[in-house]
């Protein structure tokens, strides 16, 4: 899924950077990342199932399927409704790393230089920008390894079952009312972490043999490769995962509303709001809960990670590589192969399970994607306004407080609303440090998902990707509300 989704997003960029249509899909990424893994599964789930809404669109007219078909679809034994399921939700965070990668690695320099020599756009991206362009790659692709060898809940939904992948088994064996089992929790979580490093290794090794193959190409001065096909290859990726993303959404929208819907009828009559009147009487629980953890991951996350990169500006020295890789760690070890620990841990310390102990599990893994966020707008602002208010007499708290973090309001709230979206996003953690008593709409989803009740499991599905969607319609509306007198506030850093 991984490779997958690196291969579109570079024949995407190569195809349509500074491009009309590149703009369109930028604006498209903050609804895309809003959509939480597990909605996007149950969504694809429902899409492609034999009853799903992909078979009733061609049937009978086309397949001639009077009854669901038999076919094994999610939980097929090669996992590629999973790996399906990964990919349409790495493509646009991988887009959007590449986004906040590209001027780092003077993109719009290097493509000037290739295409006024001559080159074709395809050929000037892969030959002159994407050499540079990777190295600042290679930390999010790891972390996209990691949690497709490792992932729980989207595994449950759409991986297959006999076996199961060892990350669900792992955690059924954690769950097992045989204590003896819990050893071999230990063993398997351990043996979870020698698979993913094993595929970390495996993709490391296929970067030295890409660079070993690739170095003669570079320089061997062809300017054209297969532009007009990999355009339109690269055309048809992209828009085959957009489409699979708004069909999923549609099919959620589709069952919760649905009444009576017999196969194959294309659409559901009648259409009825029973699902969600039925659904409201337990949901306000799981909704304070995710929003209320969400909210408090995200603000602990924000106040340290400024602190921390308010120290780097104050001492004009940045953080150090070795303290970069430890902060992003979480994201590089599998969540079933220390959460387990961190359990052991909460046990031998006497900790009781509940919101407090969930909550500093979400700031472990909402804080690195906050600090990814934010880190590149903070080091980005100019330093002649603090010089400035310096001169002036301000001291460095109120420089802080009344210039610098006015400056950062946009940034700020978009890293506050990819924070939010990832922490309503966690499974493994609300379930292994709230031991099942801390109840979201993203565990109450999971768990629906694998019962017969399509349509209260789609109504739980849209209100986990609710959640996120407002706290990303927020992060693009203050700052306009907010500094519509002064734009140039609006845009991020």
């Amino acid at each position: 899924s991984a490779g997958l989704s690196l291969t579109i997003v570079v024949l995407f960029l190569g195809a349509f950077l500074r491009t009309r249509l590149f703009g369109v899909v930028r604006r498209l990424l903050s609804p895309l990342l809003a959509v939480p893994h597990a909605a996007a599964a149950i969504g694809l789930a429902f899409l492609f199932a034999p009853s799903g809404l992909a078979p009733r669109l061609v049937s009978p007219w086309a397949s001639g399927w009077q009854y669901p078909p038999d076919y094994l679809f999610p939980g097929d034994p090669g996992g590629l409704a999973l790996i399906l399921g990964l990919t349409i939700k790495e493509v646009p965070f991988l887009l959007l790393m590449s986004l906040a990668a590209l001027p780092q690695c003077r993109a719009d320099a290097r493509l000037d230089v290739a295409r006024g020599l001559g080159y074709r756009p395809m050929a000037a991206f892969l030959k002159a920008v994407l050499p540079g362009l990777y190295p600042l790659l290679r930390l999010p692709i790891y972390a996209v390894i990691v949690f497709a060898t490792a992932t729980v809940d989207v595994a449950l939904i759409l991986g297959p079952t006999t076996p199961p992948p060892l990350s669900v088994a792992v955690l059924r064996w954690l769950n097992d009312p045989d204590l003896a089992m819990r050893f071999m929790a230990s063993a398997g979580a351990l043996l979870q972490l020698g698979v993913t490093l094993a595929a970390l290794l495996a993709w490391w090794g296929l970067e030295r043999l890409t660079v070993r193959l690739c170095r003669n190409w570079l320089s061997d001065g062809r300017r054209a490769f297969a532009d007009t096909a990999l355009r339109w290859l690269g055309l048809g990726l992209l828009g085959s995962t957009l489409a699979l993303v708004m069909g999923s959404l549609a099919g959620l929208v589709l069952w919760s509303l649905a009444g009576y819907w017999p196969f194959p009828a294309a659409l559901p009559w009648p259409w009825i709001a029973d699902n969600w009147h039925s659904a409201f009487d337990g949901l306000a629980t799981p909704l304070g809960h995710a929003a209320g953890i969400g909210l408090a991951a995200t603000l602990i996350s924000l106040v340290l990670v400024l602190g921390a990169l308010e120290t780097e500006s104050r001492r004009t020295r940045p953080v150090g590589r070795w303290s970069e890789w430890l902060l992003y760690l979480p994201l590089l070890v599998p969540p079933v192969a220390f959460l387990f620990g961190l359990v052991l841990v909460q046990t031998q310390l006497g900790l009781a399970p509940g919101i407090t102990a969930v909550i500093a599990a979400h700031v472990v893994f909402v804080l690195p994607y906050v600090f990814l966020s934010l880190a590149e707008s903070h080091r980005r602002l100019d330093p002649r306004w603090t010089q400035l208010a310096r001169s002036l007499g301000a001291s460095p708290s109120r420089v802080f407080w009344r210039v610098r973090l006015p400056l950062l309001t946009a940034p700020l709230l978009t890293a506050a609303a990819v924070g939010f979206a990832v922490s309503i996003g966690q499974y493994l953690p609300t379930l292994l440090l709230g031991a099942g008593r801390v109840a979201t709409v993203t565990t109450e989803a999971v768990s629906l998902a694998s019962g017969g009740d399509r349509r209260l499991t789609a109504v739980h599905a849209l209100l986990q990707l609710l959640l996120p969607a407002v706290g990303f319609a927020l992060a693009l509306g203050l700052p306009r509300l907010l500094f519509r007198h002064r734009t140039g506030l609006v845009s991020p850093s």
